[in-house]
């Protein structure tokens, strides 16, 4: 990137807290657990039990990230209750919350070119073209996608293999399974 003139002595504008990047790195990467936290939610997880089991970390942590989110504004919590139970509450993400998926694609794809050895777990497709969802810096006008937009599908091939739930039962995905 290049700096108009008048920002190109890089000393004479320190821009410290006001940087926009890092208000986003002290609240979503503040922990780990909070950014699995929105990407989990993403994946349609809404309930505190699969978020500390989705995450594999503890409910302590999870309830610390469900705070921070919702103080900023991230999810919203809604009211269930089944029946003979307490009422609970689910998180959902708010507008905010669903604007991120650009950053959870872009490190998904990033860590899918770098991290992986071989194909990563996952792949995110156009739901109505099957057709790879990526994220590019451009210029040009693009129509955007949501979250409602993508399918998220599994990669048999990738290792290490990942396990799906089928039909209550569960079992190991290999590629002769998806054949």
């Amino acid at each position: 990137m290049n700096f108009e003139e008048r920002l190109r002595d890089r000393d004479a504008w320190p821009i410290g807290d006001e940087c926009s990047a890092r208000r986003v790195l002290d609240l979503l990467l503040s922990t780990k657990t909070v950014f699995l936290v929105v990407r989990e939610c993403f994946y349609g997880t809404t309930r505190f039990d699969d978020f500390v089991a989705r995450i594999g970390t503890s409910a302590p942590a999870v309830s610390r990230a469900l705070a921070q989110l919702k103080a900023a504004r991230i999810i919203t919590p809604v009211v269930y209750r089944e029946p003979g139970s307490r009422a609970r509450d689910e998180y959902r993400l708010t507008k905010a919350g669903e604007d991120l998926l650009p950053v959870l694609l872009s490190l998904t794809q990033w860590g899918d070119t770098y991290l992986q050895e071989g194909r990563p777990p996952l792949s995110f497709v156009e739901a109505d073209t099957g057709r790879p969802v990526r994220v590019r810096v451009t210029a040009d006008p693009v129509p955007e996608k949501g979250a409602d937009d993508i399918e998220i599908r599994l990669n048999p091939a990738a290792r290490p293999a990942l396990v799906v739930a089928t039909d209550s039962t569960r079992q190991r995905c290999d590629p002769e399974l998806s054949a």
